[in-house]
Formats: structure tokens, C-alpha cells, sequence
């Protein structure tokens, strides 16, 4: 779902959130010698543009970038470069000094946001710390994390298989995973929500654990329709814009067969052994950032949908449905994109997740 006029907030949040990590002891020390950031080859469809380099002068995250004929040209945020897909990777405090293998999380971003966003470092980074736990931010921008049916004049935006053919295997052949099925999971904020249990759906021999964040679920939902539509159409999500079909054709009946078909709510079965967990809120107070406000209680109501199917499917889960956030997080409203809920989400879902992910 879309962050409308969120930006300014996840930075007042970010310089914030970072005075207050040092003060805490939270933040990583200035890399030295022996926390050279790890290099990349080439390889499963990816060419490396840019080699990783720390950020803010950590030793923890670093980003780099790579090219894929899956997605040559993605549509474009502020700063990013043309042809290029930065991707974040938060690795555990002693990974540059140890010989040890991690297990590791994908961590999808929503929409309009992108991985090297300061916020989405920090709240891994907070999550994870002392946890033998990579993380993995790809970029996303407004793909709905989907093999696009009428991509246009942009040219092919094969999301899903630059990420779970490319990435996935590029991640381990570079660094020192657990390459199996018990060694991942995946999770996403809002469209990344989306983006987990879709991946998770289409490929479960990938992922042991899918989470979702306040996301959008139910594309038989037409407020999720009209969000997967604002996204296309929008120059806030990303430039150039594209057509309303783009992404997973026309909206309307009879021609709406891959909205679908592609909708995780509904396609719940291959999750059957996989650990799930979904989070959301309700909105907590409608006249307090109403958008924010509105927007979570849509897609809470897909949350239901799919907890509800999951239910009538046998299938276990967990649904963390916290209301206005009072009893869930200091500080958490309830609201979409609200950065204490958010944090809270991410700190219950990876003591889950470690709970079965192999870490030795």
C-alpha cells in the first residue's frame, strides 16, 4: 500500500532513531581492519554494478548494486540509479570474524520506499542485534513484487524471478548462508506483505517462515485493487508511471483472471508447513493521520480474510491483530507505516522465525 507523504517522517525518524542507538550502545562501532566488507562475483543472472560498501561507517549493512535482464530498466525513485537494483544486507555483529554460516531473512519493502531507506536498516538492525540472523532488503519500487503481464514501453519487469531465481542463489554462492529451505524466511511491509506470502505461496521450497506487516493480501479486494492501480499510475511511486493493466492486467470482470489467480489471500494451501505469521492493526483513532488511518483498517480487513482461509484450511499461523497498538508497542497507534508498530512487528517475527530457522 502506498506511504502517501510518509517520507518526511521516516527521516525526521531515522536521525532520531540513529542519536538514539548510540546512546543506547545499538549502533555498530566505525568498521576497522578486520571488518572488511565482504565482495561479490558475478553470477545467476546478475552482474554487479557496484561492490557493497559499509553504510554509515558500520560494520553491520552495507549495500550494493546489480543488473538483471529480468528487470533492465526499473521504474525509478529519487536517487536511484537507471538500470541498477540496490539491495541492503544486514549481517550479524561477528559475521566478518567468524567462519560461521547464517540463516537469512528477505525483508521486502513497500510502496513508495526504497531498501536503502535509513529506517528499514535500523529496524533490522535493532531486531537482529545479538542474533545470528542475515538480512536481505532487495529493491522493490512499485512491483508488487510480480512477473508483470503488460509491462510496456518499460520492457520486461519479471520481479519475482529476479528474485527468487537471481537473488536467492546469488545471495549464497556470496555469502556464508545455509542455502536450504530451513535456512530462510521471508517477511514484507504493506506491497512487501503482499510480495511475502505470494513468494512464500510460489515457491515453498524456498522459505520455512513467511510474515507479513500490515500487508495487503486480498487482490479480490477492491481497495487493494485501487492501491495496486495508484501505484501504477502514480509519479510518487515511481518514473516513468505505467498503464493500469501493467502489472497484473485489466482489474475489471472478465478480464481480471490474474488478479485472481494471484492473490495470496485466497491461495493459502501451499503455506501447509510453513511457519506464518501476519500483523496488523486497526487504525487506531480515524481523525488522527486518517489516510495512515483508513489505509491500515483495508488492509487489516485482508489480513482477516487470509487468517480466516488459513483456519479453514488446517493451516496454523499466528495472527497479531493489536488494535490501536496500546498493548502491542510504546508509541505504536495502529496506523500504516507507523515506525514503533513496525518495529515491534519485526522483533516479535524474528524470535519467531529463530525459533525454527537452522542457525548451526
Amino acid at each position: 500500500m502506498m506511504r502517501t507523504g510518509f517520507r518526511g517522517v521516516l527521516r525526521t525518524f531515522a536521525a532520531a532513531s540513529a542519536a538514539g542507538m548510540v546512546a543506547l550502545g545499538l549502533c555498530a562501532p566505525a568498521a576497522n581492519a578486520e571488518d572488511e566488507v565482504p565482495r561479490l562475483a558475478d553470477g545467476f543472472g546478475l552482474t554487479v554494478k557496484r561492490q557493497p560498501e559499509w553504510l554509515d561507517g558500520g560494520h553491520r549493512s552495507f549495500v550494493f548494486s546489480v543488473a538483471t535482464d529480468e528487470v533492465p530498466n526499473p521504474t525509478l525513485l529519487s536517487d536511484q540509479t537507471a538500470g541498477q537494483h540496490d539491495i541492503v544486507v544486514t549481517l550479524p555483529e561477528d559475521y566478518t570474524r567468524s567462519e560461521a554460516r547464517y540463516p537469512v531473512l528477505y525483508s521486502l519493502h513497500g510502496n513508495p520506499d526504497w531498501p536503502t531507506n535509513p529506517y528499514l536498516r535500523q529496524v533490522s538492525e535493532q531486531a537482529t542485534a545479538g542474533k545470528p540472523l542475515i538480512t536481505v532488503h532487495p529493491n522493490g519500487v512499485r512491483s508488487w513484487y510480480s512477473n508483470w503481464v503488460n509491462p510496456g514501453g518499460v520492457g520486461p519487469q519479471n520481479w519475482e524471478t529476479f528474485h527468487l531465481d537471481q537473488l536467492v542463489p546469488f545471495i549464497d554462492a556470496n555469502l556464508r548462508t545455509f542455502a536450504e529451505r530451513d535456512g530462510r524466511a521471508i517477511v514484507g511491509h504493506s506491497m512487501g506483505g503482499f510480495g511475502a506470502l505470494h513468494y512464500a505461496e510460489h515457491r515453498p521450497d524456498l522459505f520455512s517462515y513467511v510474515g507479513s506487516f500490515s500487508g495487503g493480501l486480498d487482490l479480490l479486494n477492491q481497495k487493494v485493487r485501487a492501491a495496486v492501480i495508484g501505484t501504477e499510475v502514480s509519479p510518487g511511486s515511481g518514473t516513468p508511471t505505467v498503464g493500469a493493466d501493467a502489472i497484473f492486467g485489466p482489474p475489471v470482470w472478465p478480464l481480471d483472471g490474474v488478479w485472481n489467480a494471484q492473490s495470496p489471500a485466497q491461495h493459502v494451501e501451499s503455506l501447509r508447513g510453513m511457519g506464518v505469521a501476519l500483523y496488523s492493526g486497526n487504525g487506531g483513532d480515524p481523525l488522527v493521520a486518517p489516510v495512515q488511518s483508513v489505509t491500515e483498517q483495508g488492509v487489516r480487513e485482508t489480513n482477516v480474510v487470509t487468517s480466516q482461509n488459513l483456519t479453514a484450511a488446517g493451516i496454523p499461523h499466528e495472527f497479531l491483530d493489536y488494535g490501536d497498538g496500546s498493548s502491542w508497542a510504546p508509541g505504536c497507534s495502529g496506523k500504516h507505516a507507523d515506525i514503533q508498530c513496525l518495529q515491534k512487528d519485526m522483533d516479535h517475527y524474528v524470535g519467531l522465525i529463530l525459533e525454527r530457522l537452522r542457525t548451526r
